[in-house]
């Protein structure tokens, strides 16, 4: 394991912070196949996606997993800033700095993400033909999940006001107000509807996987670019990589990754279901994990070559 710093080339004042996996046997002198590994909506690199990458390198991959900007040890102001638009970017930021290492086959890099980090990895892949092929472990799509609700229960009409939260947080910071916070996972116990949600509240606030780095909110003004978001948008047209989609049978997030697969145009796509996951379970479940790593590695080393 090693933390890099580099560039966002997309903004060349924020540093992005990220943490590199290598192999065993790593030699500098090869070329290995890469994989960008993004996590969740109020999650850091050292989380669910510091797992997968730790794992896919056990596999022969160097992988990478970053924390998005305005997030984590990642530089930008506002801090906790959730744009969907640039988080999307920051995937391919990143396949732009593996593009420079030496030791990196740039016609070899894949991408995969957890949760919200999922979306902007499809997102990221629509726009981004270097990135080879695609993975998604519990996919949410943002704009969708604050548009129709973790169930799909919520119809976008119905939406409309939370546009207008965000319009209104954007004039009070203009204003010099104190960022307004939303939260992108239950803040405290009582506040979770279901055990599913409440597994997110004791992911994010207990020990289970708590970081400093992750306070769990973003800025409200984030919503006024979230709810209009579709990760998915033209994936029945430029979605062509080979794809892998999984998610547990029993999230209430999984209508997300049912409808990627649905609209994904690739003609090499495969939906894994693991029986008796819920959404959170498949971030650090020993059992769930190690199968959705058992399809991922395969995935990938056919895809990039490892």
């Amino acid at each position: 394991m090693t933390k890099v710093t580099f560039s966002n080339s997309n903004n060349a004042t924020i540093t992005m912070s990220a943490i590199m996996e290598m192999p065993e046997g790593f030699d500098e002198t090869k070329r290995y196949p890469a994989i960008v590994v993004s996590h969740p909506g109020g999650g850091v690199k050292e989380q669910t996606a510091g797992t997968y990458a730790r794992k896919l390198a056990e596999h022969g991959f160097v992988t990478i997993a970053f924390d998005r900007s305005y997030q984590g040890e990642s530089g930008g102001a506002p801090r906790q800033l959730e744009n969907p638009h640039i988080s999307t970017e920051d995937v391919s930021a990143v396949v732009d700095h593996l593009t420079t290492l030496p030791f990196i086959d740039a016609d070899s890099i894949g991408a995969m993400g957890i949760c919200a980090g999922a979306g902007y990895t499809a997102n990221a892949a629509i726009n981004d033909p270097r990135i080879k092929a695609v993975g998604t472990v519990s996919a949410v799509n943002i704009g969708q999940m604050f548009r129709n609700g973790w169930s799909n229960e919520i119809a976008d009409k119905d939406a409309r006001d939370v546009i207008q939260i965000g319009a209104d947080a954007r004039t009070a910071d203009a204003q010099g107000g104190e960022p307004a916070r939303f939260p992108l996972a239950p803040m405290n116990e009582a506040d979770a509807p279901n055990e599913e949600l409440r597994q997110a509240w004791e992911y994010y606030h207990t020990p289970r996987a708590e970081q400093p780095t992750a306070p769990g909110y973003m800025t409200a003004r984030s919503l006024e670019q979230i709810i209009p978001y579709d990760a998915y948008h033209k994936a029945e047209a430029y979605l062509t990589q080979p794809l892998l989609v999984i998610a547990g049978s029993d999230a209430g997030s999984k209508w997300m990754s049912d409808d990627l697969f649905k609209r994904a145009a690739s003609t090499d796509k495969r939906f894994h279901v693991v029986e008796g996951s819920n959404h959170m379970q498949l971030y650090d479940g020993e059992g769930q994990v190690a199968e959705a790593v058992g399809e991922l590695a395969p995935f990938f080393k056919d895809k990039l070559g490892a």
